[in-house]
């Protein structure tokens, strides 16, 4: 129904210097969930974030988004789609060297004017295909026809942070290419202070946005990339009140909870919300329904808007989740996941 048609977190501020931090649309992958892991992270108190923070990172292997044409000889030849590789691969390996960066794909496939062995992982399997490039006529340079990308960046919101470890949770959902939906590969990455200017009110059919820019002070470093959430540590720690319990999925009811999110130059704020439609057997990033029922919040917003993503829930006293979608018909709705769900991940 297009009606619950949702929208990646989102609550993710795209930066017009960065690349978008993930799809809007999103495939979700389900996490294996024990019964032991959830009883070991329901002991834990953690500290709510709120905060916006910005993440930068580089994949392992290098994302094919597309295999367009080249012009060679005045015909458009698609040698990479001729051998086989696909949207969506993940080139791994040139000529059985490990590549990360696009630019180290298309040095290696310029001098293989005889044919690159490029090994991409598709999903669990690895294949080996052999691409004979041809030299483009504008440029002179060998091409295979491959559009790549190594790389991310973006904004969103802490949801929670350990301070015995200075671990962090935050997002709720996974960084992804976002003309792919592809989950992407994590070789290595940084998170980094945030500057945010204010805010594009939702509307119906359109969501809204935290307007945001980097800042050079790098603060931590990101450990994992996952669907229901991106983990790291923080080497500088912000100022942190109390820590709480955290709400296992059982302890979480219907009803009112609070939202902690910012969106402007004054800092984190409190915001209410209600929680519905409650999916226990959830193990992905879209396990209750959340509504915005604060005044102040929906003036202000419109609702959920991108870059909320990862605002820590609280209900009863305890961290019981994190904001993940809006729903595109009605940004004052849209979804939340488990804090166990991201505990897990991050494990």
């Amino acid at each position: 129904m297009a009606a619950k048609k949702a929208y990646k977190g989102r609550c993710v501020r795209l930066l017009s210097v960065a690349l978008t931090v993930c799809s809007l649309l999103l495939s979700f992958c389900l996490l294996s969930v024990s019964a032991a892991e959830n009883t070991d992270q329901a002991e834990r108190r953690l500290c709510v974030g709120g905060f916006a923070f910005g993440v930068r990172f580089g994949t392992t292997g290098v994302l094919v988004l597309d295999t367009p044409s080249v012009i060679s000889d005045g015909r458009k030849l698609t040698p990479a789609l001729d051998a086989g590789i696909k949207v969506k691969d993940i080139i791994i390996k040139v000529n059985g060297t490990e590549v990360n960066t696009a630019e180290s794909v298309s040095s290696l496939i310029e001098s293989s004017t005889d044919g690159a062995n490029i090994t991409v992982r598709r999903g669990d399997s690895e294949i080996t295909v052999k691409v004979i490039p041809v030299k483009e006529d504008v440029t002179g340079v060998y091409r295979a026809g491959l559009k790549l990308k190594d790389s991310m960046a973006g904004i969103g919101t802490v949801t929670y942070v350990d301070p015995q470890t200075g671990e962090f949770g935050g997002l709720g959902h996974g960084i992804c290419e976002p003309e792919t939906g592809v989950l992407m590969p994590l070789r290595s990455g940084s998170t980094l202070k945030v500057e945010i200017g204010g805010v594009i009110k939702g509307k119906s059919g359109k969501p809204g946005e935290i307007k945001g820019y980097f800042l050079s002070e790098r603060t931590g470093n990101v450990k994992s990339n996952t669907v229901c959430g991106v983990f790291g540590f923080f080497s500088d720690l912000p100022d942190l009140g109390e820590a709480i319990p955290v709400g296992k999925r059982d302890e979480i009811k219907e009803g009112k909870a609070t939202v902690y999110s910012t969106l402007g130059d004054d800092g984190v704020k409190e915001y209410e919300v209600e929680i519905s439609k409650i999916d226990r057997t959830s193990n992905d990033n879209k396990s209750f329904v959340i509504t915005v029922i604060d005044p102040v919040l929906k003036e202000r917003s419109g609702g959920i808007v991108q870059g909320m993503s990862g605002s820590p829930i609280v209900q009863d006293g305890k961290l019981v989740g994190a904001v993940t979608h809006v729903l595109i018909s009605d940004p004052a709705r849209g979804y939340g996941v488990f804090i166990e769900n991201m505990l897990n991940a991050a494990k």
